[in-house]
């Protein structure tokens, strides 16, 4: 039975790995639609606005690297079940 939490396997992280790219490249892109759109006058909007941008970097090179160590494992031997991870590609 797998263990429980997040990451119980190496293909959980590379989905939460890629789901954190996701929401990030979403946040990144509205934070800058309010830039371009949007005059925020707030102190703070000058340092917070570019967050977005450095976690969609980062969890973009994450997701690389997790997913080539993934994909670099070797197969299953003949007549082994499949588990979650081999079949989340």
């Amino acid at each position: 039975m797998a263990e429980p939490g997040p990451f119980r396997s190496p293909a959980s992280a590379v989905r939460l790995c890629a789901r954190l790219l996701c929401w990030s490249l979403a946040a990144a892109m509205a934070g800058a639609a309010v830039d371009a759109f949007g005059e925020p006058r707030a102190g703070w909007w000058g340092a917070v606005w570019p967050l977005p941008w450095w976690i969609f970097g980062a969890a973009a090179l994450a997701w690389a690297v997790l997913r080539a160590r993934e994909k670099a494992d070797p197969p299953p031997p003949p007549g082994c079940t499949r588990g979650d991870w081999e079949q989340a590609a």
